[in-house]
């Protein structure tokens, strides 16, 4: 993965993680499932050019989904949800990203 968005993949906004970005300055993201804390502090540094102070990453296992077809639901078709990794980035002080512009 040499390419910084190959690695980041997405920011995830949700209450919680936006929360954590005003309080704590702690900022979520998707990541790729093989990148490692180093190859994610870089690409955030490289990305918005601030300092990170801490990565922690988790990996989370693709749920299992069932979809019904038809109202009599004769043909039930199973699958899952893709399994992903979250990386929370602690920044230092007085750095923050702009996700979005306000106004």
């Amino acid at each position: 993965m040499r390419d910084i968005y190959d690695v980041i993949l997405a920011p995830v906004v949700t209450e919680k993680a936006t929360r954590q970005q005003d309080v704590t300055n702690v900022y979520t993201f998707i990541v790729h499932p093989d990148a490692n804390k180093a190859q994610i502090q870089a690409a955030v540094e490289a990305a918005w050019d601030v300092v990170v102070e801490d990565v922690r990453t988790a990996k989370y296992a693709g749920k299992a989904r069932r979809s019904l077809m038809g109202r009599m639901a004769r043909t039930r078709k199973v699958g899952r949800r893709p399994a992903f990794k979250k990386a929370m980035v602690r920044l230092a002080e007085g750095d923050h990203i702009e996700f979005y512009e306000m106004g």
